[in-house]
């Protein structure tokens, strides 16, 4: 009796074009939100690596080359 109130399709579980459709439309999106999460990412990273007045890495580094510079130019004086 169970097997007459069930469709074809649902009996020998055959995808229906509708579940292709979403099945297809849910893969496309988890792969556009992997995109756009890997685009914010990227954008935040290379935005560290501008000067932007004294708190990105490239204003730290430069710091940091400017202060060994200089103690290399002490030790240099002194011998």
């Amino acid at each position: 009796m169970v097997a007459l109130l069930t469709s074809p399709s649902e009996r020998y579980n055959i995808m229906t074009p509708q579940d292709w459709a979403a099945f297809a439309l849910s893969i496309t999106s988890l792969i556009g939100a992997f995109a756009i999460m890997i685009r914010w990412m990227v954008k935040h990273y290379l935005a560290e690596l501008k000067p932007n007045g004294g708190s990105s890495v490239s204003d730290r580094l430069n710091r940091v080359e400017t202060r060994v510079d200089d103690i290399y130019k002490l030790l240099c004086e002194k011998n």
